[in-house]
């Protein structure tokens, strides 16, 4: 009696759990990565109950517009084999505007929750700098200059998210020493501002850097709580 007492008490303790067990998150890395970058993710996820999906696609080397295919196809159809019919994404940076990009295209089935950690949504100024090095354009990923702030860019034409989302944006670098680098206060790869998606749900800013957000435990924990109840914990 005492327990069912508590659980009435704690809906978003005991009522989520076997919610967790339907669900399949895929992870989407970010450009110049693999899934080891989302490794800590795919753990605390996994322990915490979800099915986990976290796979590579090939970031250096096709268009967002075949990327977004690729990754999320692949991250659909390996959660429909596992049988699971509830699908969340967590994404990191370029990860987040390929599921953007496919929603453009094509539906996603059983779509929930979407977490994107550092998206450059608006359009990135650090890619603007890199792609502005011409004798780097053979060495150069496909999808750089297409996460600029041009004519190219993909994200400043996605339009509002229609999805459950929630963004974390790192604040940990406020000033860049680096020429060509935004000295407004980001992550210091992708501004606060880069990362705003019209029509999200929440917004979260945390004391975290691009290059490593995806592994800081405060982060992950704002990410599982998001998925659970659609929007970040501000109790603390």
């Amino acid at each position: 009696m005492c327990l069912l007492l508590v659980a009435c008490r704690m809906p978003g303790a005991l009522a989520d759990i076997p919610l967790r067990h339907e669900s399949c998150v895929i992870l989407l890395h970010g450009l110049w990565r693999t899934e080891l970058s989302m490794k800590a993710v795919e753990w605390k996820l996994g322990d915490s109950g979800f099915e986990v999906v976290n796979l590579s696609y090939p970031s250096l080397s096709h268009p967002i517009e075949e990327l977004a295919v690729m990754a999320v196809e692949e991250g659909m159809r390996e959660c429909r084999e596992r049988g699971m019919e509830r699908i969340h994404f967590v994404t990191h940076s370029l990860g987040g505007i390929l599921v953007r990009q496919y929603l453009t295209i094509g539906d996603i089935p059983g779509l929930e929750r979407v977490v994107m950690l550092g998206p450059p949504s608006q359009g990135s100024q650090v890619a603007d700098f890199v792609h502005s090095f011409e004798f780097l354009h053979p060495l150069e990923p496909e999808a750089i200059e297409q996460l600029g702030t041009g004519e190219a860019s993909i994200p400043r034409r996605l339009g509002a998210a229609r999805f459950e989302l929630g963004v974390i944006a790192g604040t940990a670098n406020r000033r860049s020493l680096l020429p060509g680098f935004p000295d407004e206060s980001g992550d210091g790869t992708v501004t606060v501002a880069e990362t705003v998606v019209p029509g999200m749900l929440d917004f979260l800013e945390m004391p975290v850097s691009h290059t490593f957000m995806m592994w800081n435990d405060d982060v992950i924990e704002q990410v599982i709580y998001f998925l659970d109840h659609g929007y970040f914990d501000r109790s603390g």
